[in-house]
């Protein structure tokens, strides 16, 4: 037993050591899990993958290829079989003699059916062209889709990381008035200040917690919206990538707002998708007035049927009465003598096989058939005025749309510029009161400057620096949906 002990040992020992390994690893990918940092370029591309606009707008074009293949089908030729069988009971016709019998049987019929259009008025052709104009519509619309889940993507993106640096301003701020009430209480107790002093600082910090609190109950709202964005359960754990995206001004931004909209006129999918639209309400009036011609169709058919009941197979006379009169007469010398005749009874045997009398009861039927519209109650009358109307309504949204582009590219332009003047005139504004803060620093260090005034001066410098962040990824955001229009991807610069 005790020459068992060492080997026990060593086993168990390496059986823990297998297990805290494993743990170990387990642990690791966890924090790899949830320390993820997410990109832009990540959540763009997961948004485009898993949102849901997206997917339901990728079912819309799977039906335009569907549609395709059914237009593509009216050009084929219809072919049905039919196969029934029945039990006769009583007095019924039977379908292989045409006979009433009154008797109890069993019969199988089978066909086939098959027809083409031969002219429809063009409208199969239409239809199919039409189908082909839905498909490119649906890529359009994917198209849109997606650039429209990119643009909000990174909106949300560029608020997270405002939230996030304002948070740092104004933790700042709190550090730094919390290090000031600290000071402030010294020189109370030394009687160098007075008490009302060291009150507007705690108020002033009690201000600054609830500010913190604000800015972090901002930054987690933004993570939840990203993160619904992208269709995320646990946002909770969800987090961007800290990168500091410098606010530089683009080379679009030098174009002409009329360069930047002639530019979104050949790439954006907008008007692109408006003129797909268009096409196919052209192709739905020339669909609606093919009704007004008429259809040639080729059909052609073919039957059999076969029954279970016994079926004669000869004659034999009839043993117990040999002759039967047949009601006729002659005149022999003055006297009158019936005419009798042999008389035969059926025999009857077993149905035929039932594959001979398939191919003994077959026959085909075939033609075509000519259908000339005359009075149908308006109808086509009517269809054709409605697709004229859907016409001229797709006409306007055309030219909505160039109006809606051309004014959407104008005010992204302003925006921008105005976005930048602003980022540039809260530069200066903070430079300003960096300057105003350290003066007002200065004197109140030496006893020049009350502490609510101090508090004033800091109050402004945080709000300078809030506002050079806001306006910061502001201008960015508003520069991408220039370079957008423009034609450069979002997340290409970012």
């Amino acid at each position: 037993m005790r020459d068992r002990l060492p080997y026990f040992h060593s086993n168990y020992m390496k059986k823990i050591t297998w297990i805290s390994i494993f743990f170990i690893l387990l642990l690791g990918w966890s924090t790899r899990a949830q320390s993820k940092k997410w990109t832009i370029e990540e959540c763009v591309n997961y948004a485009l993958e898993h949102n849901i606009s997206v997917k339901q707008t990728e079912l819309d074009s799977q039906l335009a290829a569907i549609d395709k293949k059914t237009a593509f089908g009216n050009f084929l030729p219809s072919v049905n079989a039919t196969a029934s069988h029945s039990w006769n009971i009583g007095l019924n016709q039977n379908i292989t003699t045409g006979l009433l019998e009154n008797e109890t049987t069993q019969f199988t019929s089978a066909g086939l059916n098959a027809g083409i259009d031969i002219y429809k008025g063009l409208q199969n052709q239409k239809r199919f062209q039409r189908a082909k104009l839905a498909i490119i519509a649906s890529q359009y619309q994917l198209s849109k889709m997606k650039d429209d889940v990119s643009l909000n993507v990174a909106n949300a993106f560029l608020q997270i990381l405002f939230n996030r640096e304002n948070i740092k301003v104004q933790k700042e701020q709190q550090l730094s008035n919390e290090r000031q009430l600290q000071r402030t209480q010294e020189l109370v107790n030394a009687g160098s200040v007075p008490r009302g002093d060291l009150l507007d600082i705690k108020a002033t910090t009690a201000g600054d917690k609830q500010r913190v609190i604000a800015a972090e109950n901002a930054f987690l709202i933004s993570k939840l919206s990203l993160a619904q964005l992208l269709q995320l359960d646990n946002f909770q754990e969800f987090d961007v990538a800290d990168t500091d995206y410098d606010a530089q001004q683009s080379e679009v931004m030098f174009q002409t707002p009329d360069a930047v909209y002639q530019k979104a006129k050949e790439v954006r999918v907008e008007l692109k998708l408006a003129r797909a639209n268009m096409d196919l309400a052209t192709k739905d009036v020339e669909i609606a007035k093919g009704a007004y011609m008429p259809t040639l169709q080729g059909f052609y058919s073919f039957s059999t049927r076969a029954g279970y009941a016994d079926r004669i197979v000869g004659s034999q006379l009839n043993a117990q009465n040999p002759t039967a009169n047949t009601g006729a007469f002659v005149t022999v010398d003055g006297s009158n003598y019936s005419i009798f005749q042999p008389n035969f009874e059926a025999v009857y045997g077993k149905a035929a096989p039932l594959f001979d009398q398939f191919s003994a009861n077959k026959g085909h039927n075939f033609g075509v058939q000519l259908n000339v519209p005359i009075l149908n109650g308006f109808s086509v009358k009517n269809n054709v005025a409605r697709s004229k109307v859907a016409l001229e309504r797709s006409k306007i949204a055309m030219s909505q749309s160039e109006l809606d582009l051309e004014r959407t590219v104008y005010t992204a332009f302003t925006d921008a510029k105005g976005a930048f003047n602003s980022y540039e005139s809260a530069m200066v504004a903070l430079e300003a009161r960096v300057g105003a803060f350290n003066y007002a620093k200065e004197r109140y260090d030496v006893g020049m400057m009350n502490a609510f005034d101090f508090n004033q001066a800091q109050t402004l410098l945080s709000n300078a620096q809030s506002e050079v962040i806001r306006t910061k990824y502001d201008y960015i955001f508003r520069t991408k949906i220039v370079e957008f229009y423009f034609g450069i991807p979002i997340i290409k610069k970012l």
